[in-house]
């Protein structure tokens, strides 16, 4: 059985800013079921919930050095559905509102890195592969390799890491790396850890990892060209015998139509009709003109440029010319933020901007909604697509990384697809697509026909959790 430990900057339920915690959250114990022992490490957040808390328990204490301080480190665990969690223990730099964004991010992921692998001889497992996620890890391949490959238990593990949004790459000054890592001038050139002046950690990952995956197929082509290699595509090109794309899967028992109790009413394809009652509920909820035949499009979203907010801002009044409501949540850039407030005032009735975050309110217009928008100028993956089609919600997208892998645009001659695409990023495109969908809303056979298809498709992880088993094997003896 292959031993598997991830590496991760955050997972649910225990810490969440986007979706590479539901990623880390939900694939180990999909990876479990596929007969491969995974465990997960991540920071002991100040933000875990005091529920998770109680659960956790002290392990062993330890010191890890990071540039000439050593600092205390404590090694925690827990156990939650089916899964051991280990947790590194550092108040100084863990212990702060929030995940990310603090001034020094070199040190507290410098600290994360190696006391991951500080660790491992005191877990009571030893891991045959450390399946590194994001930046925040990359530097555990190149510790590995550099420092720790020639000592026991380090020298026959494996490495395998995961790409989840190429354009946050832990760049920092050379220096700082110096310091921090004790690594020598040899390492800071550009075939290693250098980068147009800098060192990053993405870069390290990408470099010294045995295996890159990222997190859909189109998106491990795209990521090999300018436009979206964010600077590392021909890193990635070089490298491209070495990297695959798995598409994300979703928690199926979560996201679930049928037992969600976030949900006035379940329901499932067989009891479609009750899907009218949750729209009509949130409508109330939302204080919007109750009408249960109107077609809502939900937006549920991190408002940045990422998410091709810059399109919907491009047309966000011919949207709303339509007999339509829309439902906005979420919060990011303070335009965006001001562009879905200010709609409201100039078209009562027709949009509610929720700038939160909201779990349960986000549930309910997933499944509650007609439409889901998601025009992304780039998406690795995207989970948002996924949960709608979950819902019987169809999605409209634009066809770029795992949005193009599992939305397929509705073909009026063969009756095949489960929701609606668009090409070219083109704010126009994206109107004609929502309006072709609109159209298609007033025919209600083939609008109940598409949403039985969509909630018919199999979102979980259980493929993906395959494929990343098969991984792991061909790396058996490294």
């Amino acid at each position: 059985m292959r031993k598997v430990l991830m590496v991760t900057s955050e997972a649910s339920p225990f810490a969440k800013t986007g979706g590479l915690a539901d990623v880390s959250g939900s694939l180990p114990g999909a990876l479990n079921k596929e007969g491969v022992d995974t465990r997960v490490i991540l920071p002991k957040y100040g933000t875990i919930p005091v529920e998770w808390k109680g659960r956790i328990f002290h392990k062993q204490a330890i010191t890890v050095k990071v540039g000439w301080k050593n600092q205390y480190c404590g090694i925690e665990q827990a156990e939650y559905n089916g899964v051991i969690w280990y947790f590194i223990d550092n108040e100084y730099y863990f212990k702060r509102e929030g995940l990310y964004g603090y001034f020094d991010e070199a040190e507290r992921f410098a600290f994360f890195c190696r006391a991951v692998l500080e660790a491992i001889p005191w877990l009571d497992f030893l891991p045959d592969i450390l399946h590194c996620h994001d930046w925040q890890t990359g530097m555990v391949p190149v510790l590995l390799e550099a420092q720790y490959r020639r000592l026991d238990p380090y020298r026959d593990i494996a490495t395998l890491f995961t790409i989840h949004n190429l354009r946050y790459q832990g760049e920092f000054p050379i220096p700082v790396f110096r310091d921090l890592f004790g690594l020598g001038e040899e390492y800071f050139t550009p075939d290693k850890l250098e980068f147009y002046g800098n060192a990053s950690f993405l870069k390290g990952g990408l470099v010294y990892s045995h295996i890159l995956t990222t997190v859909s197929r189109t998106y491990a082509e795209e990521i090999r060209y300018p436009f979206y290699g964010e600077r590392l595509d021909g890193l990635l090109r070089a490298r491209g015998d070495s990297l695959h794309g798995i598409v994300n899967g979703i928690d199926d028992a979560e996201y679930d139509p049928e037992t969600d109790p976030c949900l006035v009413r379940n329901y499932n394809t067989d009891t479609l009709e009750a899907k009218s009652e949750n729209k009509i509920a949130l409508q109330k909820e939302l204080g919007m003109p109750v009408n249960g035949e109107i077609p809502i499009i939900g937006l549920v979203s991190r408002l940045v440029d990422q998410k091709g907010l810059d399109l919907v801002a491009c047309v966000l009044d011919e949207i709303l010319e339509s007999d339509i409501q829309l439902y906005v949540l979420g919060t990011g850039d303070p335009k965006y933020e001001n562009l879905f407030r200010q709609a409201v005032s100039r078209h009562p009735g027709k949009i509610s901007a929720n700038i939160r975050f909201d779990n349960a309110l986000a549930h309910r217009i997933y499944a509650s909604v007609d439409l889901f928008l998601m025009p992304s100028l780039f998406e690795p993956c995207g989970l948002g697509q996924l949960i709608s089609l979950r819902y019987g919600t169809l999605p409209i997208v634009r066809e770029t990384g795992g949005l193009k892998d599992t939305v397929r645009s509705y073909n009026e001659k063969t009756g095949e697809g489960n929701g609606f695409s668009f090409t070219n990023y083109n704010a126009h495109d994206m109107l004609y697509t929502i309006r072709r969908a609109l159209h298609l809303y007033s025919d209600k056979a083939i609008w109940t026909k598409l949403q039985r298809k969509a909630m018919a498709g199999d979102y979980s992880w259980r493929h993906s959790a395959r494929e990343y088993a098969q991984l792991y094997r061909s790396l058996k003896g490294r």
